[in-house]
């Protein structure tokens, strides 16, 4: 019997493998799933029945929308590596469920009130702020996370120095990639270079000095999830009203995780405003 009657044709093959003859001529050409065999003359593709396994494999994870490379990586790899790729796509995946559970919780929230919620916006003058804040850099998916890490950071690092609540949120106008923000509180800052009131250590809170003056504000009554809606009310007041933000945008905790529950957590947001200056271009 010749070897090439104990393969099985593209066609056979993906019948019993659940896949589709364009499927397998596309996995053959990413280098996915090579046949086992290809006739030099018709260029006909053969494969043998002991690939049926890992062509049932790449079915099963593509109908599941894990992505090509992490498959590969899977079929490669050994029983650990193969654990380790899909705890991360499972993990990857329950991300993706949470930012889409948010999604459908603003859109019903939009929807219950037959368009955009109504904020109430209004023209404020706040003092100057002296706080204690650490720093951190991310991007909008890790933004809530990193948020919370500051606080924790921040809260160890003013341990055993008096504060007065609440937190605050410090972020630039434009959120993306590699943005810089900041959780501070009110603390007792000397003037000067005197030596920092905070404990020593890599920690250890900076001394940001908040400027006064003008401002717009609004309070946001719900999960941080929807704080875009205040965000939306806030910022159109601004340039409705002929005026030009100036970042960062301020974030106060009023009621908080552990305070309330979610529905009755309270945010003022606050951003500073300057006369817009025509350039007359």
């Amino acid at each position: 019997m010749r070897e090439q009657d104990e393969l099985l044709t593209i066609g056979r093959f993906a019948r019993l493998c659940r896949l589709s003859v364009k499927q397998l001529r596309h996995y053959d050409d990413t280098g996915l799933l090579p046949p086992t065999r290809v006739d030099p003359a018709t260029g006909y593709r053969y494969y043998a029945a002991d690939r049926a396994r890992d062509a049932l494999t790449v079915a099963l994870l593509r109908e599941l929308d894990v992505p090509l490379a992490v498959i590969a990586a899977t079929l490669a790899g050994d029983e650990a590596d193969r654990a380790r790729l899909l705890r991360a796509e499972r993990d990857r995946v329950a991300e993706r469920i949470t930012r889409d559970r948010a999604r459908l919780e603003l859109l019903e929230r939009l929807a219950e009130g037959g368009g955009l919620p109504g904020y109430e916006v209004a023209e404020e003058r706040e003092p100057e702020r002296r706080l204690a804040v650490v720093r951190a850099v991310t991007g909008p998916a890790g933004l809530g996370e990193r948020v919370g890490e500051c606080v924790g950071r921040l809260l160890a690092g003013l341990d055993g120095v008096a504060w007065r609540p609440p937190l605050w949120g410090l972020f630039p106008l434009d959120l993306g990639e590699g943005m810089r923000i900041a959780v501070g509180a009110e603390a007792p800052l000397p003037a000067g270079p005197q030596a920092s009131p905070f404990p020593a250590g890599p920690q250890a809170p900076e001394r940001l000095v908040l400027p006064g003056g003008p401002v717009l504000a609004t309070v946001h009554h719900g999960p941080y999830a929807q704080l875009p809606l205040a965000y939306h009310a806030l910022l159109a007041a601004v340039h409705e009203r002929g005026l030009r933000p100036v970042a960062p945008v301020r974030e106060a905790y009023l009621v908080g995780p552990g305070e309330a529950a979610v529905e009755e957590w309270t945010t003022r947001l606050v951003v500073r405003v300057e006369e817009r200056v025509e350039d007359g271009s």
